[in-house]
Order: C-alpha cells, then sequence, then structure tokens
C-alpha cells in the first residue's frame, strides 16, 4: 500500500505519515503508531472518535490495519499535504498567499477543532507528555497549573495562529535581532506598546484579521487552562469584530521548545484520539 514507505509526508509525536495507495485506486495518507508512544486504548479511541466524525475541515478516516507489532490508520490523502508549505516563507516551494486567505484558513482549523471538542470537557489523565515539542501546552508538564483536558488543542492552535503570522516557525534561533528569536514573546510587547507588525501593503481588513489573529493566539496560549478561552469562544472572537478583543495578559512562563517539526499532534477529547485537519479539502495540518 505504501510501497516500502517510499514517500513520507511527515513525522509527529506518534509515529510518521507516509502516502499510499490502495487496490481500488484510492490514494491515502498511513499513519505508522509508535508502539512505545501508543497503546491498544489510545489506538481503538482514535478509530471509535474519527470514524464517526464527519466535517468539512476534518480528514476522513479511511480504515486501519493491526499486523503484528504495526499498528496504522489511514486516512483520505490531502493533495497540496501539509499547510507549512504554504505559509512559511523559508519554503522553497512556497505559493505566497494573501492575508484573506489565512485568515480564513485559521477559521477552518479553528471550525475543525471546536467540532471535534464538541461533548467533551473533562479532565484527562495522561501517563506522559504527548505531541510535537512547540505546540504542547504547558499543563503537560506542570502539573500544577490545571489539569490535562481539551484545553491543551487551544494552546496548540494559538501556536499555530502565531506561525501562521510570523509566516515562519516561532522558534528561529537565525532571526536578525535576538528578540525575535522567540516570535510569541517579541509579538507581545509588539502589541502591548500599541504597535503592529509590518505586514506590507495590507489593506485595512487584512490589517484586521492580522490583529484577529494575534490577539486570539495570546489569549489561547495562556499558561493556566483556566486563562485560556474554549475552542468554541476562540471561533467566537475570530469572526467577531476586532476592536471588542481586549489585550490578554503576558504568560507567566514563555517556555522556548524546539519546532523541529512542522507537524502538530497533541491529545484531542477525553479519549486522547488525535485528528487531522483538513482546510475545506485543499490543505492539511495534523493536530
Amino acid at each position: 500500500m505504501t510501497h516500502n514507505f517510499k514517500n513520507k509526508l511527515g513525522e509527529g509525536g506518534f509515529g510518521s505519515v507516509y502516502k499510499g495507495k490502495l487496490r481500488s485506486g484510492h490514494i491515502v495518507a498511513v499513519k505508522m503508531l509508535v508502539m512505545s508512544k501508543a497503546n491498544g486504548q489510545d489506538f481503538i479511541n482514535e478509530v471509535a472518535t474519527i470514524g464517526r466524525i464527519h466535517h468539512v475541515n476534518v480528514v476522513g478516516l479511511v480504515g486501519f490495519c493491526i499486523q503484528g507489532s504495526k499498528w496504522a490508520l489511514v486516512y483520505d490523502f490531502m493533495p497540496n499535504e501539509s499547510l507549512d508549505k504554504f505559509v512559511f516563507l523559508d519554503q522553497g516551494n512556497n505559493i505566497p498567499l494573501n492575508w484573506e486567505r489565512l485568515y480564513k484558513i485559521a477559521l477552518g482549523v479553528a471550525s475543525g477543532i471546536e467540532h471535534l471538542h464538541q461533548g467533551y470537557e473533562s479532565i484527562v489523565s495522561l501517563t506522559a507528555a504527548r505531541g510535537t515539542l512547540g505546540y504542547i501546552a504547558p499543563e503537560l508538564f506542570y502539573k500544577n497549573i490545571g489539569g490535562v483536558s481539551y484545553k491543551a488543542n487551544i494552546y496548540s492552535f494559538g501556536m499555530l495562529l502565531l506561525e501562521i503570522v510570523g509566516r515562519r516557525k516561532n522558534v528561529n534561533a537565525f532571526a536578525e535581532q535576538s528578540s525575535q528569536i522567540y516570535f510569541p514573546s517579541w509579538i507581545y510587547d509588539r502589541y502591548d506598546q500599541g504597535e503592529d507588525i509590518e505586514i506590507g501593503q495590507a489593506t485595512k481588513d487584512e490589517k484586521k484579521y492580522v490583529r484577529k489573529m494575534v490577539m486570539v493566539a495570546l489569549w489561547c496560549i495562556q499558561m493556566k487552562p483556566v486563562d485560556c478561552p474554549s475552542m468554541s469562544k476562540a471561533l467566537e472572537m475570530l469572526e467577531g469584530e476586532v476592536e471588542l478583543l481586549k489585550m490578554p495578559p503576558k504568560p507567566t512562563l514563555w517556555s522556548i521548545e524546539n519546532h523541529e517539526q512542522s507537524m502538530v499532534v497533541v491529545p484531542i477529547s477525553s479519549s486522547n484520539s488525535m485528528g487531522t485537519i483538513a482546510l475545506n479539502g485543499r490543505y492539511c495540518y495534523t493536530i
């Protein structure tokens, strides 16, 4: 199905994803789970949860496979691959997107996550922190700030929003100025001082899109889960008027984490399942 795993699409905290083809000719994305980071219950939870979800912004689960020690989840393939190829300016095959399109992408991701969160508000019991470094919520490491819940995804979404706005990874050791190495801290200070970021020849509406994404992102990456909005509230803030958004407090912890991966993998809901967000069938981003 994957031709001996020749075409690797990406890698996250739970394993690698490969392009494959079913006998019917259907092109798929195959997620091979790392056994040391997964267990039977996680696998069953993901199949049960994602298998019954139908949403325009969530990639559908085609099937699963268990062969000895090899466990795989099979998803629909998104032909335009990962969102980072359309967002980060340092990508060789980057296709520039205007701010209106980036804003709509942010709305699509928020809508997909909000759909996954419906009905899940309980605290999750985890034996170890999982996910891709740079997107993992603080509560997965610091137990004294609150239990792990669906809000772990909200932190990850906030970090993604900042990458969309910055058109770069949040950590860049080669930034022109040392203050810009960790983008979330730099952008907070700019906005706290009443300064916007320079975005070229942007229209008035585009500047509003950027400001909304920044403000919502800064609320989403608050250190304590109780201070973060729900996903439905974050979506409401993105869709609302920018003038109604208030500046959040600066998080007490600005954690500089390694951004070696371009795909986000974090627990979703009380079942510890994972989901892959598709943006109207054109772009995809794994969360």
